[in-house]
């Protein structure tokens, strides 16, 4: 992974990125900017739902959010976002990247931690909602959590991929999701995140390390989801101390900012403890913490 990188992935990743976190052994997250206006509700009918999955019976053990999305982008491309209001309430949403690929499988065998529970547990206790974009396989690997995380009203679950490969090329070195595959990808998450029994599932979606193209935005509009990326880069992908982490988010943070954190303890160990300055110091100031959903349907 490239720390704290100011570069500019791929083409339409708009905001300075955050290099992913599994670019090199780890995780990642993305960024990007639309001016689209908010249209409140579900996703078009044969899109994918917020669950995931296509149109069709739902499944009854996964209660999805109804959450506001944004129009299509200029011929029906998928929406992006990357913040909310400026000249409203001071609310900002955290965002927390559960990234996990195929190939660390095994190394989640030998005990590598790409969960963070005493994260979460931190949230809870200081009662601070969230977004977080989970990856299929993250799903998979720490289902309990998965579906302890979707159960809970603080939260909602958004889609990061089901591979976690680069959805546009170069991407801090990701391997690249397989020509045609983007939406199946997309799809392939959704369904991890249902075999879970993932509950408060939103229609939205991350491009690992927030890397996208035109293209791309073209190949998952029919999944109907809004892409998500930020304006504030926490700067805890290999953080080792969480005072330069408090430090950047609260440098940047905006009325209407969404900013991109990690909930993958061997690649972002910094991060738990920065969240318990952050959060307070956030509400001290002012700001009311919301989830991403709350800064979309404000727009």
């Amino acid at each position: 992974m490239i720390p704290d990188s100011r570069r500019r992935p791929a083409r339409h990743a708009l905001a300075p990125v955050l290099a992913a976190l599994l670019c090199l052994p780890l995780a990642a997250c993305g960024g990007g900017s639309s001016g689209a206006a908010e249209r409140p509700g579900s996703p078009p009918p044969g899109a994918a739902s917020p669950a995931g999955g296509r149109s069709g019976t739902p499944d009854p053990s996964v209660r999805p959010l109804s959450a506001p999305t944004l129009p299509p982008g200029p011929g029906g491309t998928t929406p992006v976002f990357a913040h909310g209001r400026r000249d409203g309430a001071k609310r900002v949403a955290l965002t927390f990247d559960a990234d996990m690929t195929a190939d660390q499988d095994k190394r989640a065998e030998r005990g590598e931690r790409f969960d963070n529970p005493q994260l979460i547990a931190t949230l809870r206790r200081l009662k601070a909602p969230a977004t977080v974009f989970m990856t299929g396989k993250w799903a998979e690997q720490y289902p309990d959590q998965a579906r302890s995380i979707g159960g809970d009203p603080l939260f909602e679950v958004a889609n990061h991929s089901y591979t976690h490969h680069a959805f546009a090329t170069p991407c801090y070195g990701l391997p690249a999701v397989a020509h045609g595959s983007a939406r199946q990808d997309v799809e392939r998450a959704s369904a991890a995140f249902k075999k879970a029994g993932v509950e408060r599932t939103v229609p939205y979606f991350r491009f690992p390390g927030g890397c996208y193209d035109d293209a791309v935005l073209r190949d998952i509009a029919p999944t109907g989801v809004t892409a998500v990326q930020w304006d504030v880069i926490s700067g805890d992908a290999f953080a080792k101390k969480s005072g330069p982490v408090a430090d950047q988010v609260l440098a940047q943070v905006k009325p209407g900012s969404v900013v991109v954190m990690h909930c993958t303890r061997s690649a972002a160990p910094a991060t738990e403890e920065a969240v318990r300055r952050i959060v307070p110091e956030l509400r001290a100031r002012g700001y009311e913490l919301v989830r991403v959903s709350d800064l979309i349907a404000a727009r």
